[in-house]
């Protein structure tokens, strides 16, 4: 498949690019950690508000644009370079894709059209983040009751939830069934922030001691379906692989800004022939993880949902080596200083770090695309 930007789309990523250069820089990102704060409130202002980002793939019945998958991981990379401290992944791919294929037409009706006017940030609380299917592991149970249901359990680890004015929660059913009801902030749930390895995703955990929720906060279309999840999942594992892609090119744009600099033995040590060798290599697996990513974007939605997920796969097993390496990398060829504070080094490899284990690391990935090729998960 040749991969190639329509007009529109080149101008979205031009736009978004200049945009990103000037609101998130790499000051305003320490700004938000060090402050220990949830988000960049102006910069998702902006986002959400202004630009209309969260309104990209949201069907147009909705109050979306109506684009795709490739709009939405052109913003993911973009983001994902810059390390923006933002809810972007956890309401554009998250949240918003997993009402588009369970929920209700109210609930699709009431909360995509509040995610694509930037009116709300969204997210899930998944039972398990670190499994490649968290929506089939859920620690909360919901119990009937005469107004709607009582929602009683703990989740562990809720990305962006600090930040989130709704919150999908799968809970079980008496009938073993999976559904999804919605919390908006203050509805009696507690929220504990947790200390954390990257400090530009904040993640909390979500205590639930007998809520109630109306039966109108119950939003699936009558049971969250194989399908449905699969077609989430999908779409939040694509995201989180264009953030990886992203990263690694932020992590190689702030290591070729340093060697450029950098003078040893009376010239730049970026003129060193092992650098450009160990550069040249990042260029090249960047460009082929963005291959992947981008391709698997273009066929989301119109290729077998099966074929499509296992491309998926691919592209985060390549986007999970390549964010690592490149990070690696950056540490390495920053020398002593690289392992400092005051340089950017630490941010790209502890987002790689964080990322890495999300939604199933990577021999979960490897395990799937193997069984579906020997049909025996590569055992024999």
């Amino acid at each position: 498949m040749i991969i190639e930007f329509t007009p529109d789309q080149q101008m979205i990523r031009e736009e978004a690019q200049r945009f990103l250069r000037e609101q998130s820089s790499s000051e305003a990102t320490r700004r938000v950690v060090d402050a220990g704060a949830s988000h960049d409130v102006g910069l998702w202002n902006s986002i959400s508000h202004e630009l209309g980002w969260c309104a990209m793939a949201i069907p147009e019945e909705f109050g979306g644009l109506g684009l795709g998958a490739t709009e939405v991981a052109m913003l993911m990379e973009l983001t994902g370079a810059r390390l923006a401290c933002v809810p972007f992944w956890s309401t554009v791919c998250l949240a918003a894709p997993l009402i588009e294929a369970a929920g209700s037409e109210d609930a699709k009706t009431r909360y995509l059209g509040a995610i694509a006017a930037g009116e709300i940030a969204a997210t899930v609380a998944f039972g398990d983040l670190s499994v490649a299917d968290p929506l089939a592991v859920t620690s909360v149970k919901a119990v009937k009751s005469a107004g709607g249901y009582v929602l009683t359990g703990k989740v562990a680890q809720v990305i962006d939830l600090a930040v989130a004015d709704l919150v999908i929660v799968p809970a079980k059913l008496d009938n073993g069934a999976i559904a999804l009801f919605t919390l908006e902030r203050d509805a009696g749930q507690v929220i504990v922030p947790l200390k954390v390895l990257d400090g530009t995703r904040p993640i909390a955990s979500l205590e639930l001691a007998g809520v109630a929720v109306s039966a109108a906060q119950r939003v699936d279309a009558g049971g969250l379906t194989a399908a449905a999840a699969q077609s989430a999942l999908a779409f939040a594992n694509l995201g989180l692989a264009a953030e990886q892609l992203g990263a690694a090119q932020g992590a190689l744009d702030v290591t070729l800004a340093y060697i450029a600099e950098r003078v040893q033995f009376g010239r730049t040590i970026a003129s060193f022939q092992a650098i450009k060798h160990r550069c040249a290599e990042l260029v090249v697996g960047i460009a082929e993880a963005r291959s992947l990513v981008f391709g698997a974007a273009a066929s989301l939605g119109e290729a077998d949902a099966d074929e499509s997920a296992l491309e998926i796969s691919g592209a985060r097993v390549l986007a999970s080596d390549l964010q690592f390496r490149a990070a690696e990398e950056a540490i390495q060829l920053h020398g002593g200083v690289g392992f400092t504070w005051e340089y950017d080094p630490h941010l790209y490899f502890k987002r790689a770090q964080a990322s890495a284990a999300l939604l199933g690391a990577r021999d979960a990935h490897l395990d799937s695309i193997a069984a579906s090729v020997f049909g025996d998960g590569g055992q024999k």
